[in-house]
């Protein structure tokens, strides 16, 4: 019966976006999918309204950021949520979760495409936001400690393998060099890179950029989130992914990369801009940058498809 009903939705997304490629109308039709399976919890969440949702995930960073956790928050908010389960380190993201389990070592992309029972699943330009709740990190891990003479500028910058290809999203030491040089004198820029060992990894191998050493050599007035984890880690900060919450809860201007570096960045509000091929990736397509990552926290999102691009939203808007 689920065969015959995903391929009747993607014949139904077929007709309603004739314009889209045809490998797109699968992430729509498991949208419209997710949509249908939600009819099987009218009673628990509008009428019974007891706590008995258990939401369980290890997929990519990326979506649980977008779908998960705030559809984790909005059955908090309703009251019928009994219990959390995802990857170690991720009791923070949770913290509106008073029963969580940090379950799992690795996360597994491909699990991602399995969770017909979160509304959204996937890419898609059929969000359902009846079911999602923006979640308050700003207001929560707002704090006193990691405060500066300025307004902080936050670097959020990867270096991965990307669709089994070499890195694509990500700025190089030049343009971190031009990107520091000209902002220093008017932010106190923390550069953020975890290292492998600090965050639970996926499919996307972290490679060797060497930025670091040149940075403590070349820019010692950058404040890097490595050091402030060896500083702060344990007796301030339980894991990287602490760190990051309470340093972001405090920043207002943010460049980040495609992926959950971006995700992640959004949900603070202010402005974050990112930089994203257009190349690569779903959310090109479906506009994501307009209509959901703006949802996260309400911050303006600014879209640079090449670093030259992302140096010119910072002239315009730094």
């Amino acid at each position: 019966m689920q065969k015959l009903i995903l391929k009747s939705l993607y014949v139904l997304a077929r007709v309603k976006y004739p314009d889209l490629p045809s490998d797109l109308g699968y992430f729509v039709r498991d949208n419209y999918y997710c949509k249908l399976v939600q009819g099987r919890y009218v009673f628990q969440d509008y009428l019974l309204k007891k706590k008995y949702k258990v939401i369980s995930y290890h997929g990519e960073f990326d979506q649980e950021l977008r779908y998960v956790i705030p559809f984790a928050y909005w059955h908090y908010l309703n009251g019928t949520l009994d219990k959390t389960i995802s990857a170690k380190d991720t009791k923070e993201f949770y913290f509106f979760s008073s029963n969580h389990e940090e379950r799992f070592d690795k996360r597994v992309w491909l699990e991602s495409y399995s969770h017909y029972n979160v509304p959204n699943m996937t890419h898609s330009n059929t969000y359902s936001f009846r079911k999602w709740a923006r979640v308050p990190y700003k207001d929560h891990f707002k704090n006193d400690l990691f405060v500066f003479d300025k307004p902080l500028l936050v670097i959020a910058n990867k270096y991965n393998i990307e669709w089994d290809q070499d890195p694509i999203n990500f700025l190089d030491i030049p343009t971190l060099d031009q990107i520091i040089k000209t902002y220093e004198s008017d932010y106190q820029i923390v550069y953020n890179r975890p290292l492998p060992s600090q965050i639970v990894q996926d499919n996307s191998e972290t490679l060797v950029l060497d930025e670091h050493a040149w940075l403590r050599k070349n820019h010692p007035q950058v404040v890097l989130m490595d050091d402030l984890y060896r500083q702060h880690h344990p007796s301030v900060v339980n894991n990287y992914n602490h760190l990051q919450l309470m340093v972001y809860a405090n920043c207002n201007h943010f460049i980040s990369m495609h992926g959950g570096t971006a995700a992640l960045a959004s949900c603070f509000g202010g402005t974050n801009i990112i930089l994203s091929n257009p190349n690569w990736g779903k959310e090109h397509p479906f506009n994501e940058y307009e209509n959901l990552f703006p949802n996260l926290s309400g911050a303006k999102i600014l879209h640079a498809r090449t670093r030259e691009e992302v140096l010119t939203h910072l002239k315009m808007n730094y």
